[in-house]
């Protein structure tokens, strides 16, 4: 059976300005229906630092959580970068009740995140 649109996960990978950077660019829910997506996109290409534009994700569940705990430990381990943009404060209550806020860097915008 296929997911509700509004369960749909839209995911667009995107070179960043700098050299070594890229972007992805989210837009749904990151949510277990849609986690083998977000980790396949993740794990697509490696580069120095990877910007996860959550603009226009409107939520995200402990699956969506893990994931992206998934993704910061070897980015961390190897030295590369991980910056959130554009969190909402849903999510951003959710990283923080389940105690991973302090493994990302937040940026308001995306041009914030390409500049730091």
């Amino acid at each position: 059976m296929p997911l509700p649109s509004q369960d749909l996960l839209h995911i667009d990978d995107l070179e960043g300005p700098r050299s070594g950077q890229r972007i992805l660019r989210l837009q749904g829910p990151v949510v277990l229906a849609t986690l083998f997506q977000f980790q396949a996109a993740i794990r697509a290409k490696d580069a120095a630092t990877l910007i996860l534009d959550f603009t226009a994700v409107p939520y995200i569940d402990s699956a969506g959580i893990g994931a992206l705990v998934g993704a910061y430990v070897p980015h961390n381990k190897e030295g590369r970068s991980l910056a959130l943009v554009g969190v909402s404060d849903r999510i951003h209550a959710a990283l923080a009740v389940t105690r991973v806020e302090q493994f990302f860097c937040f940026f308001s915008t995306l041009a914030d995140a390409e500049q730091a």
